[in-house]
């Protein structure tokens, strides 16, 4: 898997958010349609987005130090939110916008992280979803990392093969030869490969054939987003409109975000981000212990505290420059 940590890459890559700002403003000039079209094709896409109650007037004032941003990135088996009861949350990440719109810092907590849940006691952080859907695991990561939360966003997995697939597939790799778990037991090689949505979605739930299980699925799901980013880019999509559109339907088809997140004002937000200004962090822990019969990960309370204070003043990258141990996701 590739880490992007340098802010000084090359003029010469492409703009990753041109997937979702600058694929509107090809078509419209592609199409003819003008700003009119482009803004009303904005629209429908913003439309297209599923929404849920997830950011509470109380959390949404929390005090701003910085006009930096923070996103709550959850990947679903479901996205229906009446019925979260039976739902998993296998991936979350706190991703932090900087000020100055030139880096993203996405920092993965095991979804078996053990810690308070409002209401419920201690318990693995992905069981506040279950218990009480968005709303609870926002105010959840919000009192653990003590960051507030600006918006809320929920991928669907089943929604996010077909993403892939618009894409004709993506290029990750294998570490080690490892026999899927699930039906119809794939058997992935080691090496480089491109995987179908349906293979790729297989890959990174993969967990119990890693010494370091639930940790090497964080890093495979880290590796699929770049993937996903570097194909888009690549593919061919910004000059061929029929494939852009399919590619942004498919994308807001399988994402639920919270009532207030405007997809073009994020976007223009994003405008300036390369696809090698994303920084993966691992949310600090003391590693895997078991309580209550259960196996679970043990926060580091005072390193995450330390992390993530860096997330509420913007001042991620200078913590990252003395961090020890690093926070930064290991490469593969």
């Amino acid at each position: 898997m590739s880490i992007y940590v340098s802010s000084h890459a090359k003029r010469s890559r492409r703009r990753w958010p041109k997937v979702v700002l600058g694929v509107g403003l090809t078509l419209a000039l592609l199409t003819g349609v003008g700003i009119t079209g482009l803004w009303l094709y904005g629209r429908s896409l913003n439309n297209n987005l599923d929404r849920v109650d997830a950011i509470t007037t109380d959390q949404s004032q929390q005090p701003r130090e910085t006009g930096a941003f923070n996103l709550l990135i959850v990947g679903s088996d479901s996205r229906d939110p009446a019925s979260t009861e039976d739902s998993r949350t296998d991936t979350i990440m706190l991703a932090h916008v900087n000020e100055a719109r030139d880096h993203v810092y996405l920092s993965s907590i095991a979804r078996d992280t053990w810690v308070p849940v409002p209401g419920h006691g201690n318990a693995k952080i992905n069981a506040a979803y279950a218990w009480g859907g968005a709303s609870l695991l926002v105010q959840t990561v919000q009192n653990y990392t003590g960051v507030a939360v600006d918006h809320f966003v929920m991928i669907d997995f089943a929604g996010f093969e077909s993403v892939v697939d618009t894409l004709g597939g993506v290029d990750m790799t294998v570490e080690k030869t490892v026999t899927s778990i699930h039906a119809p037991y794939r058997v992935f090689t080691e090496g480089a490969h491109s995987f179908t949505g349906a293979e790729a979605l297989d890959w990174v739930r993969q967990r119990y054939q890693f010494a370091d299980g639930d940790f090497s699925r964080q890093k495979h799901q880290q590796q699929l987003i770049t993937a996903v980013i570097d194909r888009a880019t690549e593919a061919g999509i910004l000059t061929d409109p029929a494939r852009l559109n399919g590619f942004l339907q498919a994308v807001t088809s399988a994402v639920t975000v919270d009532r207030g997140f405007d997809l073009m004002k994020t976007a223009i937000a994003l405008r300036d981000l390369r696809s090698n200004d994303m920084t993966y962090l691992t949310s600090p822990h003391k590693g895997v212990s078991t309580i209550d019969g259960q196996s679970v990960v043990l926060p580091d309370p005072v390193k995450a505290r330390e992390l993530y204070a860096t997330f509420v003043n913007d001042t991620v990258a200078q913590y990252l420059a003395t961090a020890s141990p690093s926070p930064v996701a290991s490469t593969s």
